[in-house]
């Protein structure tokens, strides 16, 4: 059966005026549906195929599929109407109530999801304290698609400018959507379900600073968490920052735009110093935060074999990576992880990202050329040069904070590896100055009892550290 079947319409023969708005839908086919909805969770008589508790678990096949053209029929904005003029969010407040059925559930939820879609609707829906308390508790749920419906629907109405505080206060007065949310981080396969999870999350702390703050200190023994046989059952010790880890690597090989969104939850977290203490003082020390960026940067994103454009493709995702790195590196300094011996590919990393950036810097100025006419054209560049300049600022902090901290050992070792050469050094040299000349003479310094040649050599392609140099002299 398919997941969405097409919609019915109004049949000709139908009496006037049966159609939903301007649709072609019949409003006397969504009477039925619904009313039988109603039947299905509070059935005149004993069902032969209910369970002992003496409510359904499984859809018949015929309901199944007409809830599911309802489903579908509801991202039109009329029916979407239509239905809220029918009550249908009071319905669904009774198959939250009063069914055993997971699927039910789950093409309920997705309903109310299609109908927030529109303002006005959104806001009667969000509104209603009862029904956004039960909203909430269906993040507790343990069925997942019912959660990944339940999550685009809280995405929708969060993105709401209108009714984005409703949602963060409610949020804010119920611990167990914390709770909630960090077992499905921790525990859940479901890449889907983990990307649109984590948007909810991104959004809220985005939206919320406070909130961000509150789920940065949370951490409860006795939290109610999902359960099949609706007993509650304890969850551990919930801290976010393992949580959105352990949702981040199951999402980097699967779905790029996901490990965007937790990259950058993480980045938020660096926005405020309790946050960067909750990285960094993690039993591990924020080791295995630092391990898992570390490796995106140096293993994953933008390698030699990539074409420069990449860094096009990865600049959101590198600009949270290497803020977090770089706020870590900046707090960190005396851990073992940071020491430079383990981390000259990642200096070359940071390099390689300046090289391609140069790169695109001169695609975008020819294409900007080309379109001189073209206001939409010079509009696309200017956002991208936009962000690429936040990707560059990133990079030059942490790679200037990294230099100064480099050893003639660490240095010969980069030589060696080949990380620092005439050529990337050059181009380190050329980003960082004139802003973070302090940390180019450092280096520049060390460098010189590694290899007097290759510096002298910079000196002459940089004479201002030349003269800086004589001056010092």
């Amino acid at each position: 059966m398919d997941r969405n079947p097409s919609p019915p319409c109004s049949d000709a023969e139908e009496e006037e005026g049966d159609a939903v708005g301007n649709t072609v839908y019949s409003k006397h086919w969504l009477f039925s549906v619904l009313t039988r909805l109603i039947e299905v969770i509070a059935p005149a008589e004993p069902d032969p195929g209910a369970s002992p508790e003496g409510a359904r678990t499984e859809l018949d096949e015929e309901m199944e599929n007409d809830i599911c053209k309802v489903w579908d029929m509801s991202m039109d904005e009329d029916v979407a109407l239509f239905l809220q003029e029918f009550n249908a969010p009071d319905i669904f407040m009774g198959v939250f109530a009063k069914s055993k059925c997971p699927r039910l559930t789950e093409i309920c939820v997705g309903i109310l999801g299609n109908m927030a879609c529109f303002q006005d609707i959104c806001m009667s829906i969000s509104k209603d304290e009862n029904l956004g308390q039960v909203l909430l508790q269906r993040l507790c749920d343990s069925d997942s698609p019912t959660l990944l419906e339940t999550s685009r629907l809280l995405l929708t109405c969060l993105s709401q400018p209108e009714v984005a505080n409703v949602w963060v206060e409610r949020i804010r007065e119920n611990p167990s959507v914390y709770d909630c949310v960090c077992f499905i981080m921790s525990s859940s396969t479901n890449v889907e379900l983990l990307v649109k999870v984590g948007e909810v999350v991104d959004k809220l702390f985005d939206l919320d600073e406070e909130l961000m703050l509150n789920w940065i200190k949370s951490g409860t023994c006795r939290s109610v968490g999902p359960s099949v046989d609706d007993s509650p059952e304890e969850l551990p010790d919930f801290k976010i920052v393992p949580c959105i880890l352990e949702a981040a690597k199951q999402v980097r090989s699967d779905n790029p735009e996901g490990l965007d969104v937790y990259m950058h939850i993480l980045q938020l977290l660096t926005t405020v110093d309790e946050g960067i203490q909750a990285i960094v003082q993690a039993p591990d020390g924020g080791k295995e935060t630092w391990s898992l960026l570390y490796e995106l940067v140096s293993q994953e994103l933008c390698q030699p074999d990539d074409p420069p454009i990449i860094v096009q493709e990865q600049k959101t995702v590198l600009a949270s990576i290497l803020s977090v790195l770089s706020a870590m590196f900046a707090s960190q300094t005396e851990q073992e992880y940071t020491r430079m011996r383990k981390n000259m590919p990642l200096i070359g990393s940071l390099i390689r990202i300046l090289q391609y950036m140069e790169g695109c810097g001169k695609r975008a100025v020819d294409n900007s050329k080309e379109s001189e006419q073209e206001e939409t054209g010079r509009t696309d560049v200017n956002e991208e040069d936009f962000h690429l300049k936040i990707l560059k600022d990133i990079c030059c902090e942490l790679l200037s904070n990294m230099l100064q901290e480099l050893t003639k050992e660490n240095t010969l070792e980069g030589l060696h590896q080949g990380h620092l050469n005439e050529q990337t050094c050059s181009c380190a040299f050329q980003n960082l100055l004139p802003l973070y000349s302090a940390s180019v003479e450092s280096f520049l310094e060390v460098l010189r009892e590694a290899d007097q040649t290759l510096a002298d050599n910079l000196e002459k392609r940089f004479p201002s550290l030349k003269v800086h140099t004589q001056e010092c002299t």
